[in-house]
This record gives structure tokens, sequence and C-alpha cells, in this order.
């Protein structure tokens, strides 16, 4: 199989247990997307490397030590953590307390997530894994961020959204090596397509020298025997490839009928796949919920949770800038509210993001590139609400 490989190692010490570990980062233009929901969750998901097409990108959102399972978003802040004094002088001390004594309980969450990840064989789901104790280290925080940490839920929830529409990810990780396979045998059959008229072109040539006016009958006597050696083992090559061709014909017969069973959906299983020793990764997180009411099971249960950051975000006034980001969070606030049938709370907050995004508009009326993400959550608040006050209605009938 190719080497190719959409992302790129990034050497990074653990904070906790000072076990240096080393983390995927995505390569820009590794996958693109088609479009976003109206929560801003990415859309149709394409990778550039087909291998990779049952992995939600957000697999690689959290970084995890392997040794303590310490999580974090991994971005720049998270990279250059030893520069952060503020992280280092008054919150890394608590954290380190806390994680650790978690981690010493056999029966912990902590334990428990950290050590069922597993990216190779259930990409998906360990994201939301991650993602969970990256919310649980972030409250081991005396002041933790609830704008990060709505910000987490709401990718737990996208990533359940993601299970639920996309296709047993097994079968994705099967159709995504079919692709690379498909491309990697349409290169064998244009090489060995060209090797053919490469051969057909070199003897050509080969009997052109033959035939060089400029040789001598004594020349001649001597080489022409040769002619007819070489036009003999060409005849013996030609045949050959003859026989190649046949058989690959027969390679691609076989290749087609796997990728009908693989395509068709001749190996989906009903229900969904089991996760380890339980049934189902619903079981699983189940299991984990009764210990810890951190833990989500569903897309639901996220985007409340995700809701009740937000919220807190909201109201504290610290978090949340003034402007764009504060727009955009009573937007998520009210669309959130909307999608889980919350419709009076969507409404209060869909007027909150219209009348605050008009207003910021209008202040900033001469400068458009300022005001560009505030009109166009403006057209979604107004859009959505419309929906939104339709499912009022109907709920009130």
């Amino acid at each position: 199989m190719s080497n190719e490989t959409p992302f790129f190692l990034s050497k990074v010490e653990c904070p906790i247990c000072k076990t240096i570990n080393e983390f995927e980062t995505i390569k820009v233009g590794s996958y693109f997307e088609n479009g976003r929901d109206t929560d801003f969750c990415p859309k149709d998901i394409t990778w550039k490397y087909a291998r990779y097409q049952s992995y939600n990108p957000l697999v690689f959102f959290t970084a995890v030590c392997t040794n303590c399972f310490y999580s974090r978003e991994f971005n720049s802040n998270f990279k250059e953590w030893k520069n952060d004094n503020t992280f280092r002088s008054y919150r890394l001390k608590n954290i380190k307390e806390k994680h650790l004594d978690q981690l010493a309980q056999a029966d912990s969450v902590i334990r428990n997530l950290g050590e069922t990840i597993d990216v190779s064989r259930y990409p998906n789901e360990s994201a939301i894994l991650k993602l969970h104790l990256a919310v649980i280290d972030e409250m081991f925080n005396d002041r933790s961020n609830n704008l990060d940490l709505g910000r987490f839920y709401l990718r737990i929830g996208w990533i359940f959204r993601d299970l639920e529409n996309g296709d047993n990810p097994n079968e994705q990780f099967l159709k995504g090596m079919l692709m690379e396979l498909d491309n990697k045998f349409i290169t064998f059959k244009g090489e060995m397509t060209n090797s053919k008229n490469d051969l057909e072109t070199y003897g050509r040539h080969l009997n052109a020298h033959f035939e060089t006016e400029e040789l001598t009958t004594d020349v001649k006597s001597k080489i022409y025997p040769y002619r007819d050696r070489f036009n003999a083992q060409m005849e013996l090559i030609e045949k050959s490839i003859q026989e190649t061709e046949s058989k690959v014909e027969d390679f691609s017969v076989l290749f087609n009928e796997y990728r009908s069973v693989v395509l068709g959906g001749e190996i989906s299983g009903s229900g969904e796949a089991q996760f380890g020793q339980c049934h189902s990764f619903t079981e699983y997180l189940n299991t984990l919920k009764r210990a810890d009411n951190r833990v989500v099971t569903n897309e639901k249960e996220a985007l409340e949770k995700a809701i009740y950051y937000y919220k807190e975000a909201f109201a504290g006034g610290r978090e949340i800038t003034p402007g764009n980001q504060q727009i955009q969070a009573a937007y998520l606030i009210a669309e959130l509210s909307r999608r889980i049938s919350d419709y009076d709370g969507a409404r209060e907050y869909f007027n909150s993001t219209i009348k605050s995004g008009q207003e910021f508009i209008y202040q900033n009326r001469n400068d458009r590139s300022r005001t560009a993400l505030a009109r166009k959550i403006l057209e979604l608040a107004i859009e959505q609400g419309k929906e939104n006050m339709q499912s009022l209605k109907a709920q009130k009938q």
C-alpha cells in the first residue's frame, strides 16, 4: 500500500507525566468539506487519501497522552505550554494533582476512557472518548473554561451525528481502501499499456537499425543473423505481454466482483456494531455514565451539555468577547436548543441574536470585513428562527 499520509507528527511533552508523545496533525488540504450544517458541523467530508475516509477529522482534534491519558485540545497553546507562564504557575499544579489522583484509581473514568481508545479499530468512537477526557481535564481547573467545555460537547454531538448518519465504520474503511486499490490498479494498467507501446517503439527502432543504407555488405553479413534472433525474442516478449494482459483482465473481473460486494453492502450487519466487550458503543457509554454524569451517550445529551456551558460562558461575560463571538454564541444556544426541541428557549436566543446582530452591523456599517461573520449569522438566525416558530406552533396545537 502507499506510504502517503495526510499527517505530520508533532512531538509534545506531557505536562503531567513528562512523556514525549508524537501527535498527528492533519496537513492542510488533506480533506474537503461540502458546506456546513446550521450549527456549523462540517458536511460530506471527503479525504484526499481514500483510506482515511472512515475518519472524522475530529479524531485528531484532541491530544491524549499515551501514558497518563492527560488530554487537551491539540492547538498551538498546548504545543507551547512550556511558554505559558499562567498555565505553569497557576493551573498545572492543581490539574496534575487531580488528574493523577483519578488515574491512580483502577475503576476511574479517566483510566477506563484512556485504556479503551483504539483509533485504528474505532476511530470516531475514540474521538468521542478523547473529547470526554478533554472535558474532564478542563474541569480540573479551579476556573474551568465554560466556552471550551461547550465547544467540546458540541463536537461530541457532531461525531454522534456522523456515526448515526454514516455507514458502519468498518464498511467506510473498506470503501476507502477499495478506492485506493482501484486507483493503484488503474495506474498499473496504464503503466502496462505504456510498456507495451514502448516495446513496439523499440521494435521499430531495432529493425531500422538493421536497415541502415550506409552499412557495408560485410557488416550486414555479421549483424543480420542477430536481427532474426532479436525478432524471435521480441515475438516471445510480445506473446508474454498478451498472456499477461489476458490475466490482468481476469484479475479485473475478479476485482469488479469484489467491488460490487463492498459497495453493494453485502458485508453489512444489522444494528449497532459491537464495541470491545460490550454489545454496542451506546452500552459502553451508558455504563460509564452511571459512574460519571459528565459522560454523554448520544447527540441530544451532548447538545444539552453544550447549551448549558455556552449559557454559562455567555452569562459570565469574561470568556466571550462582544461582537462576532457574542453573536455566534447566542446563535448556537438558539440553534442547539431548537435541535433538542426546546423551542421556547430557542426563540429567546434567536431574538437576542437578531437584535445584537443588527446593532453590531449598524455600528460597524463602514467595515464590511468586520461584519461579514455577523451578517452570515444574522441570516441563519432569521431563517432558523422561522423554522423554530413553526415547530413551536405545531407543538402547542
